[in-house]
C-alpha cells in the first residue's frame, strides 16, 4: 500500500519536475498549448474508445456471455479519462498508454495476472483459479461416507441396463 501511495505522489512530482524543465526550453506558451492539446485529443479518443467498449459489452451480454474482458478494458478507459484530464504530459502519456488498444491489451493481462485472480484467490480460498470443485462437501472424507444405508443393502453407484428392442 506504501509503494502504491508513493508511486501516486512520484507521479506529479515527475510531471512538475518535467513541465519545468521543457518550459525552460520551449516556452511556457507552447509547453501549455501541448498540455491542452494532449487533454482534448485524448478525452476525444477516449470517448470513441468508451463507445467501442460499450458496445462490446452490450454484443456480449446479449450473447450471454460474460464480458470481463471488456468491462476491464472500461475500468482502464476511465482510469485513462482521468489521467488525461490531469494537467501535465507524463500523466498523458500515462493515459495515452491505457487508452490505446494495443498497448492496452498487455496491461489488461498484466492486471489479470497479478491483481484481479490473486485478489478472487484470497477471497474464495483459492477457488477462482484452481478450477472447478468436485466431489463432495469441503472437508468430508470418504471415510466418514457409511458402506452400506440403514436397511442393509450396501450403497452402490453402479447401473445394470438391459437389452431393449426397438424393433417397434
Amino acid at each position: 500500500m506504501l509503494r502504491l501511495i508513493g508511486l501516486l505522489l512520484l507521479i506529479p512530482l515527475l510531471d512538475a519536475v518535467f513541465l519545468v524543465v521543457l518550459a525552460g526550453s520551449l516556452g511556457w506558451q507552447l509547453v501549455v498549448l501541448l498540455v491542452v492539446l494532449t487533454a482534448l485529443i485524448g478525452m476525444f479518443l477516449a470517448r470513441l474508445e468508451g463507445r467501442h467498449t460499450l458496445a462490446k459489452i452490450q454484443r456480449k451480454a446479449a450473447r450471454g456471455e460474460a464480458p470481463t474482458d471488456e468491462l476491464m478494458d472500461g475500468a482502464l478507459l476511465l482510469i485513462a479519462g482521468a489521467f488525461l484530464l490531469t494537467p501535465g504530459l507524463v500523466t498523458d502519456a500515462i493515459g495515452f498508454l491505457l487508452l490505446v488498444p494495443l498497448t492496452r491489451y498487455p496491461i489488461r493481462l498484466a492486471l489479470k495476472k497479478w491483481v484481479v485472480v490473486p485478489y478472487a484467490d484470497s477471497k474464495t480460498g483459492g477457488f477462482a483459479s484452481g478450477g472447478v470443485y468436485i466431489g463432495g462437501f469441503p472437508g468430508d472424507d470418504d471415510e466418514t461416507q457409511p458402506e452400506s444405508s440403514e436397511s442393509g443393502f450396501e450403497a452402490s453407484n453402479d447401473v445394470d441396463f438391459e437389452d431393449v428392442d426397438d424393433s417397434r
